[in-house]
């Protein structure tokens, strides 16, 4: 400091403006990568999987219930529960957690083997 004092320099006020905007970038941007972006894929991974819904397939529901889709409408399905068929229930989509395809479900068991 008594260096700058003896020189006649004064601090730059545009350096150290420069660096905090690199400073707030670098922020913004680890930010951006660390938390929006894994949410952001994992989204488009959700949707990708309830786009693909059809009937017959076996879902898990958020609450932990497993179903068989029986009709899908825009935004909601209709899930039956149990083996008596009689436990019918429209629900939303978002509300399904898990998808397995009827014949997806012994292929994987028999990978496991």
């Amino acid at each position: 400091m008594n260096f700058l004092l003896m020189t006649g320099a004064e601090p730059s006020a545009a350096g150290s403006l420069v660096s905090m905007v690199v400073i707030y970038g670098v922020l913004i941007f680890a930010l951006w990568f660390f938390f929006m972006r894994p949410q952001s894929k994992e989204r488009k991974k959700t949707q990708e999987m309830l786009s693909t819904l059809e009937n017959g397939d076996i879902v898990c529901t958020t609450s932990g219930f497993y179903g068989t889709i029986i009709d899908i409408q825009d935004d909601m399905v209709i899930v039956e529960f149990g083996n008596n068929r009689n436990c019918r229930i429209p629900m939303e989509k978002a509300a399904i957690a898990k998808v397995e395809k009827p014949g997806q479900a012994t292929a994987d068991s028999d990978s496991k083997k």
